[in-house]
């Protein structure tokens, strides 16, 4: 545990040390919020399936920020491993499983810590943010169970390539997450078959929890928080099993 912690604290002072890095991870989910949001705010401001549209389109957001700071951990464990600083944590006193555990919670931490900011930023431009305090540490616990499920995945692939060029495929996933969601729009909206691919998305999951427990926006129903959670905690699961399989093979490759 404390060497998880140790990688963990690494990591993070690296983030924040770090403003270019930190400031390019977050401009596309400001850009989303600040320019698509406020514009798309003026264009449906009258449609009946939503009252305030940056409130309901702020949590797609957050979990793209989430999706992004996935994404960052991962290039970062990628290139701890190409330039052989994995091998020399290997080669420390310490359990290996613990470098994936420490890349995982500051991949999952960053996500969250992003997500906090673009909740704030939805508000000074406009989103009503639910008043119950306790909603919004759930809905941060949602955020972070997706965190760790995308943090997972993210990991199980810099775990397998071998160039960032192979990695960059992951990279693209972000937008088609985002568009297979309830991000943007409600499903209910959506043909068919996107509807089908937006409730086997759990970006769709975390965002609906977020959007009712942190901004209290519901439509089509009350949303089913609890189906919500289940998934969520499966695909947490998913990614920690999925990125822990892909280091065990790694460290048979590497010894």
């Amino acid at each position: 545990m404390a060497a998880t912690l140790t990688l963990w604290h690494k990591h993070m002072t690296k983030f924040f040390r770090n403003p270019e890095a930190a400031f390019g991870m977050l401009l596309q989910p400001v850009l989303w919020v600040a320019l698509f949001g406020v514009g798309m705010r003026s264009f449906i401001g009258g449609e009946s399936f939503v009252e305030n549209y940056i409130s309901f389109m702020v949590p797609g957001i957050i979990a793209l920020a989430a999706l992004s700071g996935a994404v960052s951990g991962g290039s970062i464990m990628l290139n701890e491993r190409l330039n052989g600083i994995t091998k020399e944590y290997m080669a420390a006193p310490i359990p290996r499983y613990a470098i994936l555990a420490g890349s995982a919670l500051s991949t999952a931490t960053k996500g969250l810590f992003q997500a906090i900011l673009i909740a704030a930023l939805g508000l000074i431009i406009g989103s009503s943010i639910s008043m119950n305090p306790l909603g919004w540490l759930a809905a941060l616990g949602y955020i972070g169970l997706y965190a760790i499920g995308m943090a997972g995945l993210a990991l199980a692939v810099a775990a397998s390539v071998n160039s960032t060029l192979g990695y960059h495929g992951l990279i693209a996933l972000d937008l088609p997450l985002l568009f297979a969601s309830s991000a943007l729009y409600p499903l209910v909206l959506l043909p068919g078959w996107m509807q089908v691919i937006g409730r086997l998305n759990p970006t769709t999951y975390v965002i609906d929890a977020v959007r009712s427990l942190m901004y209290g926006v519901e439509y089509a129903g009350q949303a089913n928080n609890w189906l919500a959670l289940g998934v969520l905690i499966g695909f947490a699961l998913f990614g920690i099993v999925l990125s822990t399989v892909a280091f065990r093979a790694q460290i048979r490759r590497t010894t």
